[in-house]
């Protein structure tokens, strides 16, 4: 996914001394051992093969989705407010800094003190878990206000000789023993886990030698008979084996983007080309989703070291894009890049290379630490918010179930370092298999379009249209990018169309080649043009064209239109036999209400736009005090960008269509506020979907709380418009749309073999005509005509919404007091959306 991804693309590591389960068979009563959960990585498959089963494109951007089962009795499920009642849970942050861990740390302890547990803040990491005394701190509600949108980790991290020493463990036990505390959620990398993995089997030995010490009285042993620990993979770096994500890997994906694309306008201006080095000194990963995401010209990463005529290729690959008519060249490098000798291959030695062999202008830009710093990605805040409510629930866990794929090997963080130990044994293809199916999908979609020449002659070849419809999102042209390239890698005559289905009946109809779509990846909006047009009524002037241009298949790349525009071209299949060709719909849509896909393309840009602005919305209240803002975003019908950006930023409420709310339900949100104004934290932040209530509006909610809130805070209110569908796309954005296209492409390719009849393309069959759609981090081709059942047409929605389950964790991380469902259907499956008259949560 899946970063992808969204995209999706994130692990979780669960330690328990008491009750942990190996697999999803074992029973709760068997005794545990020092096994941790993960996913398994599938086999490696060729670029072709890879093309066709890709189904886990990068979560980047967007909340994965995937599901956690917890088994718990009737009594269980209603006693989950007050399940921590009696416990006390302790968070730190260990290792290198990654953006997103301030986000888990508010989550942890919002929900553990939602429960009724205490929690507490250990500032300076393990360090500060052996020294005690004012190191652990107890928290509370208000003391993790503003720490959503910070970078690094404001309870500090710290490399800590001392516990990897038994004594010092003895004396981080003891440290936990005198507090009661017998939870702990440790936010860190594989050395931090490694860490906590070997604190907890020998947390009955440390028990045992402090008893005989006489440091803890056997009272205090028998409460503390037991540590829960929760990890939380943390690591800009990604580099856990079998996970698709970890807590600041799309955040740094984001700064290094920025600075790639700023990079590129003086390459531009200047004719250069630029050699920039990422991090990952063992893995990888940011540097090829950074050469997918900004199409760069050649990637030197670990795991796949270039053959031993690189240099020769490399040249002549750079040589054949200039010639082209490209004015600059990208060359991205991971730190840790070697040669399949083990040698490192530095920015220097390339920078060298393609001077002194072509004689170009060649700057290196390192970027270091930067990529560390920042605010964290919607992703990373959503995904940490939702992880929260783990840590808090430890005791009365007998289940665990983590993202699909999950199952259970010994000790996690040593089967992460056997990538190393493939790599310094020169196994690169066991290197990237045990990097995972969407590390190898990343590399296989990135050798096709960089590393493959598309083939000279056309004979033979088929002609495809791609076209984007209905309203802009940042990623359509990217998705057209991927689409033209890879139809001309294999022989395809590619045609492009203007201003969507209006454009196909104007024949506004030109021929793509390499050059045409060079540098759109990093673009917004569409160079196409999009309109909301529908075919019905140009049906005979759509057929005209299609005959004229020989048009044998068609890639619609757009939203909810896109969708209806696919359903009018199967019924009118029945009228024209021009319209029986092979067509595949990509969602690509800021309002992510197409039927069929869990995320669309430009969500994720759009959610990023709608956070950042609240964050410095945030920013002005805080500073002004007893302030509220009410932000009105877009998605029509759709609330899923109000929910993942209330979320994200941190909102008091957000108000949809697909839950329904009353004046009562107002009046209990301000009297919120009212009581939130008493408090340290004096500001408030609540969003409103576009459409979800016709009299319930903005200007109405506004009024209501500027009258209610009248003497105690101000109201202000923000329509934030059209700049959700402006910017450039976000790296999940980029790779999951360079990925659909790829994906749309190979099918279209296939069918149209499939479809030859009698010396003509003709395909009327249900599944010629698809939405090409993540479904629970799967990438699957759905017939549009069986999906019209799962389809609300009058509010241009699907019935069921899998990001609905997540609303209660707003709520409770904005202190209401809610029902927690941790039953064995609560988290993340797909909800059938309620009806008008129901309780709106």
């Amino acid at each position: 996914m899946h970063k992808d991804e969204f995209h999706l693309k994130f692990f979780m590591c669960v330690i328990q001394s008491r009750q942990l389960v190996r697999t999803p068979q074992r029973t709760a009563g068997e005794a545990s051992t020092s096994s941790m959960l993960i996913p398994k990585p599938p086999p490696k498959t060729d670029i072709l093969k890879s093309l066709d089963t890709m189904d886990d494109p990068d979560t980047v951007g967007s909340i994965p989705v995937f599901k956690t089962e917890w088994i718990m009795t009737h009594e269980e499920h209603h006693a989950a407010k007050t399940l921590g009642i009696g416990k006390a849970i302790a968070v730190l942050t260990s290792g290198g800094d990654a953006q997103g861990m301030n986000a888990a740390v508010r989550a942890v302890v919002r929900v553990g003190i939602f429960t009724g547990a205490r929690v507490f803040f250990v500032h300076e990491g393990y360090q500060g878990l052996v020294d005690g005394g004012d190191h652990i701190k107890e928290a509370t509600w208000e003391s993790v206000s503003m720490m959503l949108q910070l970078g690094g980790t404001v309870i500090g991290s710290a490399r800590c000789k001392d516990f990897r020493e038994r004594e010092g463990r003895l004396r981080a036990a003891y440290n936990l023993v005198k507090r009661g505390i017998t939870n702990l959620c440790v936010i860190g990398g594989d050395g931090s886990l490694t860490g906590a993995d070997t604190f907890r089997s020998e947390w009955s030995d440390l028990l045992s030698d402090l008893q005989k010490a006489g440091k803890i009285t056997d009272e205090e042993a028998t409460k503390s008979s037991y540590l829960n620990i929760v990890g939380l993979v943390g690591s800009i770096d990604n580099d856990f084996c079998g996970t698709d994500m970890t807590i600041g890997t799309d955040s740094a994906l984001h700064r290094i983007m920025e600075i790639v694309d700023a990079i590129t306008t003086t390459a531009q201006s200047h004719q250069r080309t630029f050699v920039l080095e990422v991090m990952g000194r063992h893995c990888g990963y940011l540097a090829l989703v950074t050469s997918l995401s900004c199409g760069a010209d050649w990637v030197f990463i670990p795991e796949c070291p270039p053959d031993d005529d690189w240099e020769e290729h490399l040249c002549r690959r750079l040589s054949e894009t200039r010639t082209r008519g490209s004015r600059l060249n990208i060359i991205i490098v991971a730190e840790g890049a070697i040669d399949k000798n083990g040698k490192p291959i530095t920015s220097e030695d390339i920078k060298n290379l393609v001077v002194k062999r072509l004689g170009y202008d060649t700057r290196v830009t390192v970027l270091g630490h930067v990529q560390r710093g920042g605010t964290p990605s919607a992703f990373d805040r959503i995904l940490v918010s939702h992880w929260a409510v783990w840590p808090s629930c430890l005791e009365t866990l007998n289940l665990v179930v983590l993202p699909p794929r999950v199952e259970t090997v010994a000790v996690l963080p040593p089967q992460t370092k056997d990538v190393t130990k493939a790599m310094d044994e020169k196994k690169f293809d066991e290197a990237l298999k045990l990097r995972g199916r969407s590390f190898m999908n990343n590399w296989e979609v990135y050798k096709l379009l960089a590393h493959v020449r598309p083939p000279v002659s056309k004979s033979g070849s088929h002609t495809v249209a791609v076209m984007n419809v209905g309203a802009p999102a940042a990623g359509m042209n990217a998705a057209v990018r991927s689409t033209v390239r890879i139809g001309l890698i294999q022989g395809n005559r590619v045609l492009v169309v203007h201003d969507g289905f209006e454009g196909l009946a104007k024949g506004q109809i030109e021929e793509a080649g390499w050059s045409y779509v060079g540098g759109w990846t990093g673009q917004g909006g569409s160079k196409l043009g999009t309109k909301r047009t529908l075919p019905k009524k140009s049906f005979e002037q759509i057929s005209a064209n299609i005959t004229k241009f020989n048009i044998q298949g068609l890639v619609i790349i757009g939203g909810f239109e896109a969708y209806t525009g696919g359903l009018e071209l199967m019924e009118g299949r029945k009228q024209f036999d021009e319209l029986c060709i092979p067509f595949v719909v990509i969602p690509a849509t800021v309002s992510n209400n197409v039927p069929g896909s869990d995320f669309s393309v430009g969500a994720d840009t759009a959610l990023n736009t709608i956070c950042t602005t609240c964050d410095r919305i945030k920013q002005s209240a805080a500073g002004t005090k007893r302030r509220v803002f009410i932000i009105e975003t877009m998605g029509g019908y759709c609330g899923y960008l109000a929910t993942m950006a209330g979320l994200a930023a941190g909102a008091d409420a957000a108000y949809i269509f697909e839950e329904p709310f009353t004046i009562r339900d107002l009046q209990a949100n301000v009297e919120h506020l009212v009581q939130k104004m008493k408090t340290t934290v004096k500001r408030g932040l609540v969003l409103r979907n576009e459409k979800c209530n016709e009299n319930y509006t903005t200007d109405f909610i506004f009024n209501l709380y500027s009258e209610e809130g009248k003497g105690i805070f101000d109201s202000r209110k923000n329509v934030l418009g059209h700049m959700q569908q402006g910017g450039s796309p976000t790296p999940f954005d980029r790779n999951f749309a360079t990925k659909m296209g790829a994906k749309a492409m190979n099918w279209m390719s296939g069918k149209i073999k499939e479809s030859y009849r009698n010396g003509r393309i003709f395909a009327n069959t249900p599944d010629s005509g698809c939405v090409l759609g993540m479904r629970k981090r799967a990438l699957v081709f759905q017939p549009v005509a069986e999906l019209k059942d799962q389809t609300d047409f009058e509010h241009r929605i699907p019935k069921e919404q899998w990001w609905l389950k997540l609303r209660p964790i707003l709520k409770i991380l904005a202190k209401y007091e809610i029902d927690l469902d941790t039953s064995d259907h609560a988290h993340l499956e797909h909800i059938t959306r309620k009806r008008s008259g129901e309780a709106a949560v």
